[in-house]
């Protein structure tokens, strides 16, 4: 039997094709998973390229975990999905111990690979030659091959992958790169997907996708005024014990009048969307190849509004990119102030190689210093409005479904709002996870609510 250890860096859909990766080792058998990577016999990162940050501290830690070759010369080691699909065989070079790169069209292959990595092994144990697998190659259908996940015991959500790929060629964005053009799974495989989920307990799905209410928007027909993606929300809003819906990420342009009206008719989708700003100076927009004016965005966040009240909005926006001046960052400023966001995500910008930013002249890029001060004033005004809409929820009651312990202690329990608010509570986690039920909030702290114990019927 040999162990496996996996370690994820990045997004939700990281996430989700780390699972994949996991339930098909188990699958085959002769492999079992092992949260401790000194005991692993297989471990392998599977990487983000959004950021320089991510792609070093894969480098960092995969570095770090050479170490043990020494001690355990068997151990296979590998790089799996964005990084090691942007840079391919030269990760060879980089990491001396690495035997495995693996990229994001590539992750249902990679219990085959590791296979006939250890096999080689033992067909060559007194060969010091090395023998690695380099695949970043495309290949046709591999949307399909995200489907299926080990479920933990009353495990209340789950995240279900729609599409992969990326078609916007957004200038600062490597995912287009990284994940390829954009491709849809069936409808039909996605919500029985989503049924043997809810047959399992789920009460949550979360649909992925790089930009998600685009989903088959060139694959499949409109019907009925509703694209390809509302038809999808219709047909799992309709399977008995999925109670939530989710999505992430979506892109502003893919707010049409469909998908507005699917939140004035379907309770089930939950009362939050994740809207990506960016930037609010149309001038950067249009450098970054945003198809969209800061004046749609804010049109946007009010038609949602109106047809969800209570709707919690969040955002992403990058700060300092390349020619970004004071006026620039200030409209930025007077779009997230009127958007009242409940909550967002900075990045400063990062460039990526490849990509049409990193390119431009050296004398528009911002100084780090620069992006580092606008970076914490933006997070010093997203707190700023945040505060009273939390505090705002002190001694009401809120409905959480109940995802099992806290991540910082198993005292207490915790689960999330459907504006995707966290709170944290005490109870039985027997009895509690994967249930939906009322809480009263006492305090708040940070972007955290606790709230007090419940009797749940």
């Amino acid at each position: 039997m040999h162990q496996v250890y996996i370690r994820t860096y990045g997004c939700q859909m990281n996430e989700r094709d780390s699972d994949q990766v996991a339930q098909m080792f188990m699958e085959r058998g002769g492999y079992f998973m092992t949260p401790d990577e000194a005991e692993a016999d297989v471990i392998l990162i599977n990487t983000c390229s959004v950021r320089d940050q991510a792609e070093q501290k894969a480098l960092g830690k995969m570095g770090l975990m050479g170490r043990l070759r020494k001690q355990k010369p068997h151990v296979v080691y590998g790089f799996l999905g964005c990084m090691a699909q942007s840079r391919g065989e030269e990760l060879l070079q980089t990491i001396p111990h690495l035997d495995l790169v693996a990229g994001t069209q590539k992750y249902h292959r990679v219990v085959d690979y590791v296979d006939t990595i250890l096999k080689k092994r033992l067909e060559r144990q007194m060969d010091d030659e090395r023998f690695s697998i380099v695949d970043v190659a495309e290949e046709e259908g591999s949307q399909n091959t995200i489907r299926d996940q080990e479920l933990q015991a009353n495990q209340a959500t789950a995240f279900v992958s729609i599409m992969q790929g990326c078609n916007m060629k957004c200038t600062f964005c490597i995912v287009p790169y990284t994940r390829g053009s954009e491709r849809a799974r069936p409808i039909a495989e996605i919500v029985d997907e989503c049924r043997r989920l809810a047959a399992s307990g789920v009460k949550e799905v979360t649909l992925l996708g790089q930009i998600v209410n685009r989903y088959a928007i060139k694959e499949f027909p409109t019907v009925d005024g509703k694209s390809p993606f509302v038809q999808l929300l219709d047909a799992i809003h309709g399977i008995e014990g999925i109670e939530r819906i989710r999505f992430t990420s979506p892109h502003p342009i893919g707010y049409r009048e469909d998908l507005i009206e699917a939140f004035a008719r379907l309770p089930k989708l939950c009362s939050h969307i994740h809207l990506p700003l960016q930037s609010g100076s149309e001038r950067i927009l249009k450098a970054m190849h945003r198809p969209y004016s800061p004046q749609r965005f804010l049109e946007i966040c009010e038609k949602m509004r109106a047809v969800r009240p209570g709707l919690a909005i969040t955002t992403d926006v990058i700060v300092g990119f390349p020619g970004e001046t004071e006026e620039d960052y200030a409209a930025t400023k007077e779009v997230v102030r009127k958007a009242d966001f409940d909550n967002a995500f900075i990045f400063r910008y990062s460039p990526r190689r490849g990509t049409p930013a990193a390119d431009l002249p050296d004398e528009i890029q911002l100084p780090e210093r620069v992006k580092e001060e606008r970076n914490q004033d933006l997070l010093s005004l997203i707190n700023d409005q945040a505060k009273p809409k939390y505090a705002a929820l002190v001694g009401k009651d809120v409905e959480v479904l109940c995802e099992g312990y806290s991540k910082t202690t198993e005292e207490r329990l915790m689960g999330r709002t459907s504006q995707n608010k966290i709170v944290v509570f005490p109870g039985p986690v027997e009895r509690l996870t994967g249930r939906i039920f009322s809480v009263r909030v006492t305090e708040t702290h940070g972007f955290t609510l606790y709230a007090d114990p419940v009797t749940v019927s």
